[in-house]
């Protein structure tokens, strides 16, 4: 008996990172002769590649329907097609959102009707608030399940439609598919009847075994005895018509949906994922790794970033990743529910068992390790996504220097550093290149020119990209600061993440087409001083790198939820029409990279504009998207003091009838603190213009134009900590948060290399999140416990107090935890030296051997061995983070 179809195509490597948009399909897998082969070959093969669904049906003879089960048919002719099943109705995607935000249907209604009809997230968010009454954040997540709500149900129309027309449709299996909430769900109720083009359980009915294959499982008769007779060209032989009424049996019991949810859900609860050295070669190239050379988790509780990191290490061949689990007890729970074990002849029952083997090892297991490991691996990518979504955003919105006359600095040793001074407007004053250091060590030269330009130009910040030669030029520009003491000049170390990927893009070519790429990039990183949002939005998101595995999460899904972000903050904050670049116009509500840029030459060839009123003139802006866009576009002292504040256009007459209300002119209340005191809001609301609408006038009445960033400050390093061998342990010194990940923080202290401040160490109470204790930007005093100087990692603490230890979150008493399983308790990873983390180790004295334990004859089997004690083990994921390992699908 051969295996069935499973995940894998014969061709196809395995690959479990892959990402794609829609969960598994089930292929072939290859030939083999008998039932013990096609056993071992299974347990043999990796986790199986997802594959992309298709919705191409082909014609398939009706399968035999359990007893209890209705079907439901439906009469067709050939000029008359079955009906075709609706969707869910918005009513019911409604009411579904609404309990999963917690919101009221009608809130959730009112934004749906918005989104439906063209209005962007960042203008519903502002102007439509008492259409709604949702913040921003949950507007984002109700526009992206309303995406993936309709995608599944429409994925959920096809796959019923697919299988009514094999006559197969139950009103059981009906109503599961109509329960699955999600698309991983929904396949693996579809894997049953999922049509393929080579399923060699159609190719046996198409040869007219089937009813055979229903007399062996229904009479009591020998198999042998059910076949004589049987004559056909592609089964020869008795073992390949066995083989054949296998493979259809196979498919008749996996059409048991209770079954099928029982077996997933055990092997679930008991699967582990499996790490090893993929081969002693290795071993040094892939030290990074090491604290998974051999490793052994819960895969349903293992740490989204843990998870990633055994993937990239897969994906990098290092290491090598299986699921593992049971096979005997999953096999006897399958040959209870059929009565396999009562099955008389002898003969038959030995058949039967083999079946029921053969749809664990060969169908339902592959599928069940690729369908849970998928499962986990697209809830960790989801939570990776947040993490970065969530770090670009306070990136985004860290404080601006200003319009201050700007020294941008990108360090360099044999290339010299580049040098460019910027305008308070961002233009470019001049640009030079010095060489302080070695090879050609033209300190004073370099010291000479750094005077002239400051002097020059009235240099008041100096902006040092925080890359090669940064403590180096750092300490250059100390020095030379120190030594001109009339000069009031503050520098910051910025960072300059992304900056050669803008120096070499056909932005700013167009922008700076008259300089030298070298040069951009110091341009580049005084102007993201100046103003981070306006300059950082010019640059791919994923090229800013304060991610957490951000190349090995779908692409396309980053993207979308990372423009989110930007779309978000850029609204946020607002823009000035008059100055905005095209790639900061592009991301305002309404807009894109053709109408802004159409707005920029307008600029240019009309000049500034005078009003809001004015963009109505541009080419291609039309009034829906005026009407979007408006109230995110600010004119800077034009002839309408509203249009440089926040307040929508047309919410103007709302103003004229607050002013009528107190008899003031605009001038007497705009931006004048105290100005409206004592005025009721509710005294102008109207059918038109809701109570948090007329607040939020009179908020921005109160203070136009108003900035929501925080302000400006410098993070000050150590002069005599230049390097990661200056450290000592205990030492306290300032830092600035680079990146906030699940497991802790980064925090850069002046040492070309961030150290790492684990969860545990972020306060003295308990944390659970640490995107609440910490975030990119934020300027911080920290503690060092310890480097490693082999590795480049640093640990650090926000808690200055080593004795101090931070509160623990509830737990039971002992006499109230249940007991646990000898089997259930984590085994610790060898060689680990740290606190941290958990993970399991495999027995290491087990042989090593390509099938399962289950699948091995039971002679060959080994003692059992008793597990090895616990051992403590690092926060191996959180330092794996840290090496900052690159790595992309």
């Amino acid at each position: 008996m051969t295996a069935p179809d499973n995940l894998l195509d014969e061709n196809q490597a395995p690959d479990v990172t892959q990402n794609v948009s829609v969960e598994p399909a089930l292929e072939p897998i290859a030939e083999q002769s008998t039932p013990t082969e096609a056993i071992q070959e299974v347990a043999a093969t990796a986790v199986p590649e997802e594959a992309q669904v298709t919705d191409a049906v082909t014609p398939v003879t009706e399968a035999p329907i359990a007893r209890s089960e209705k079907v439901l048919t439906v009469t067709t002719t050939a000029t008359e097609p079955a009906p075709k099943l609706r969707l869910k109705s918005d009513a019911e995607l409604i009411a579904q959102i609404a309990g999963e935000l917690s919101v009221r249907p009608e809130q959730v209604t009112a934004a749906v009707a918005l989104l439906d009809e063209g209005s962007t997230v960042p203008f519903i968010a502002r102007y439509r608030k008492e259409a709604h009454g949702l913040d921003d954040a949950q507007l984002r997540e109700l526009e992206l399940r309303l995406t993936y709500l309709r995608e599944l149900d429409e994925r959920r129309s096809k796959i019923i439609e697919s299988i009514r027309g094999q006559g197969k449709l139950t009103e059981a299996l009906h109503a599961r598919l109509n329960q699955a909430d999600s698309k991983n769900a929904l396949e693996d109720l579809y894997l049953p009847y999922r049509p393929k083009r080579t399923s060699k359980a159609q190719l046996a009915k198409d040869a007219g075994l089937e009813p055979i294959a229903l007399r062996v499982l229904n009479e009591e008769i020998e198999p042998a005895k059910a076949l004589e007779g049987f004559s056909h060209e592609s089964y020869p032989d008795l073992d390949s018509q066995l083989d054949a009424i296998g493979h259809i049996l196979v498919d008749v019991w996996a059409a048991d949906l209770e079954l099928m949810e029982n077996l997933r859900r055990r092997f679930g609860a008991e699967a582990q994922i499996v790490s090893r050295l993929a081969g002693e070669e290795k071993r040094e190239v892939g030290k990074k790794f090491r604290d998974y050379f051999e490793a052994q988790e819960s895969l349903a509780k293992i740490a989204s970033h843990r998870l990633l990191a055994l993937l990239r290490g897969r994906q990098e061949n290092v290491l090598t990743l299986k699921v593992d689990g049971t096979n005997e007890s999953h096999v006897q729970t399958i040959k209870d529910k059929f009565n396999v074990g009562s099955a008389q002849p002898e003969s038959r029952q030995s058949f039967l068992a083999q079946t029921a083997e053969l749809l664990w090892l060969g169908k339902l297991r592959p599928h069940f390790e690729h369908s849970l490991l998928t499962e986990k691996r697209l809830a960790a990518e989801a939570e990776a996504v947040s993490v970065f979504a969530e770090n670009m955003r306070h990136l985004l919105l860290s404080a601006p220097a200003g319009g201050k006359v700007t020294l941008g600095m990108d360090p360099g040793i044999r290339t010299g550093v580049k040098l460019a001074v910027i305008n308070a407007s961002g233009d470019v004053l001049a640009h030079s290149v010095i060489y302080p250091f070695a090879p050609r060590n033209e300190r004073d030269a370099s010291l000479a020119t750094l005077d002239s330009l400051c002097r020059e130009h009235g240099v008041e910040l100096i902006a040092i990209g925080n890359g090669t030669a940064s403590r180096e030029t750092d300490a250059l520009v100390h020095d030379f600061l120190k030594a001109q003491p009339d000069l009031s000049i503050t520098k910051v170390v910025v960072s300059e993440a992304g900056a050669s990927v803008y120096s070499a893009s056909e932005l700013a070519t167009a922008e700076l087409p008259d300089l030298d790429v070298s040069i951009r990039g110091a341009v580049s990183i005084a102007r993201r001083l100046q103003d981070p949002l306006a300059e950082l939005v010019k640059i791919d998101p994923k090229s800013i790198g304060v991610g957490q595995y951000q190349h090995d999460v779908n692409q396309p899904t980053l993207a979308r939820r990372l423009d989110a972000v930007v779309e978000d903050s850029v609204n946020a904050v607002g823009v000035d029409v008059n100055t905005a670049s095209p790639a900061l116009l592009s991301r305002i509500a309404g807009l894109n990279k053709n109408i802004a840029q159409q707005i920029a030459d307008y600029r240019r060839e009309n000049g500034a504009f005078a009003s809001r009123d004015d963009l109505k003139k541009v080419p291609r802006l039309g009034a829906k998207t005026f009407e979007q866009a408006a109230g995110f576009l600010r004119v800077v002292n034009g002839a309408q003091p509203l249009d440089s504040s926040a307040v929508h256009p047309e919410a103007y007459p709302l103003v004229g009838k607050i002013l009528g209300n107190l008899k003031r002119s605009l001038a007497d209340v705009l931006g004048k603190a105290g100005a409206l005191d004592g005025f009721d809001p509710a005294t102008v609301v109207d059918d038109k213009f809701g109570l948090p609408t007329v607040q939020d006038v009179i908020r921005e009445l109160e203070k136009p134009g108003r900035d929501p960033r925080p302000e400006f400050k410098t993070v000050k390093f150590r002069d005599d900590v230049n390097e990661v061998k200056d450290l000592v342990d205990g030492m306290i010194l300032e830092g600035v948060i680079t990146n906030v990940t699940n497991f802790g923080a980064f925090v850069d202290i002046g040492v070309h290399q961030d150290g790492l401040v684990h969860i545990s160490e972020l306060s003295d109470q308990y944390v659970d999140d640490p995107h609440k204790f910490a975030k990119p930007g934020q300027i911080v005093t920290v503690r060092v416990m310890g480097t490693d100087g082999e590795r480049k990692r640093i640990s650090l603490s926000l808690r200055l107090t080593p004795t101090e230890r931070p509160a623990k979150a509830e737990r039971p008493e002992r006499n109230e935890r249940p007991a646990r399983k000898p089997e259930d308790r984590p085994v610790r990873a060898e060689g680990a030296e740290k606190r941290g983390d958990r993970q399991d180790r495999p027995r290491s004295d087990r042989p090593r051997s390509d099938k399962p334990r289950d699948e091995r004859p039971r002679q060959e089997r080994p003692a059992r061995e008793e597990k090895p004690k616990e051992e403590k083990i690092g926060s191996f994921g959180a330092l794996l983070a840290q090496a900052g390992i690159k790595g992309s699908k």
